[in-house]
């Protein structure tokens, strides 16, 4: 058992999350080891309470408390099958010797953490290396939920050059929802500030944001300010809409936690909905009833950004998940009838 370290982050480390800059100098720290010595105070940056999330760069003073030398207790889940390996290597979109992009599936976590989900992106990368000896890294999140563009970096390199990029905002994404409702004016930007509210399983599950007028998100201890922009593309009367968002920021749940603040819930949100089964008019439930599945209907659909070696501006499209291409041909929405970008000549 070590006792408290002060350990400073080299030049050759880079900047990265704590949890994984964490995990390379503790081997025997778990993820889920890593979230409670956050959540419970014990590991700092620069004397400041940290989570898991937060970045490291080079000159930063880690608090790290006693951790018991033993290594950590074997994994629950089984070993990488191959009905695993074919479903993530079907996810690739795109790759070259340097990045890999991938349309996640709805329901699949990127990263594990809160002991419930065994089988998530980053558990399966080994089955995408692609002749490469070290796995591909995650260089952003989407929520379990949230289907579409996922971008993984094959060397650290690329991956710190990637982390920064999402971190500076240069990358342009565009997502794609069902909301109940029709949000008026039709093209409009939300600035509801975010703070995060306890859930309550025993590792924090069920963890929740809560909007913050703009004007008291200052003296909100916690708070966060978060910014996104909103497009109608279609609607289907006052019942439901198909809207463009751009998170600005990005920030936790943010685009759920601000479409439900405006009553505009994504369809089959029951955390920031509701689990209302009929929305009969502007902004009433989280749900359409009917033949309209109940999943999230939320989708990473285009990602562009500055290629971290050619330099090139790249561009990347994700096909909508098998249960929103139903839902929006249900309700005779066309996904090749509107702009790539709609806020381009905004």
């Amino acid at each position: 058992m070590s006792g408290v370290q002060m350990v400073t982050v080299t030049e050759s480390e880079g900047e990265q999350r704590l949890d994984r800059w964490l995990k390379k100098r503790f081997a025997q720290l778990t993820q889920g080891a890593v979230e409670k010595l956050c959540r419970t105070g014990q590991i700092r940056i620069d004397g400041a309470r940290a989570k898991a999330s937060d970045r490291v760069a080079p000159g930063m003073v880690v608090r790290v408390p006693p951790i018991s030398d033993a290594p950590p207790p074997p994994k629950a889940e089984a070993g990488l099958t191959s009905d695993d390996a074919t479903m993530i290597q079907g996810c690739v979109l795109w790759k070259d010797q340097h990045l890999i992009v991938l349309n996640k599936p709805a329901g699949l976590p990127s990263q594990g953490g809160s002991g419930l989900d065994h089988r998530h992106v980053d558990g399966l990368t080994e089955a995408l290396t692609f002749g490469y000896k070290e796995r591909p890294k995650l260089v952003h999140r989407l929520d379990k939920d949230t289907s579409g563009l996922l971008v993984l970096a094959r060397t650290d390199r690329v991956a710190r050059a990637m982390s920064e990029a999402f971190r500076l905002r240069t990358t342009r994404k565009i997502y794609w929802a069902a909301v109940a409702g029709v949000p008026h004016p039709k093209m409009g930007t939300i600035r509801f500030g975010l703070i995060k509210a306890p859930g309550h399983g025993r590792s924090g599950e069920g963890e929740k944001m809560v909007c913050i007028h703009p004007n008291k998100v200052d003296a909100t201890e916690g708070a966060k300010r978060a910014t996104t922009d909103y497009a109608v593309l279609d609607a289907l009367g006052t019942r439901t809409s198909w809207v463009a968002l751009v998170p600005v920021t990005g920030r936790t749940h943010q685009l759920r936690a601000h479409m439900a603040e405006i009553g505009h819930p994504v369809i089959g949100d029951g955390k920031y909905g509701g689990s209302g089964q009929e929305n009969l008019g502007d902004g009433w439930g989280a749900q359409l009833g009917g033949e309209i599945s109940r999943k999230l209907h939320l989708h990473a659909r285009t990602l562009s950004f500055e290629h971290p070696v050619t330099k090139a501006r790249v561009s990347f499209t994700a096909p909508l998940p098998d249960h929103m291409a139903r839902t929006w041909k249900a309700l005779g929405w066309d996904a090749h009838a509107v702009p790539v970008d709609p806020f381009a000549d905004a």
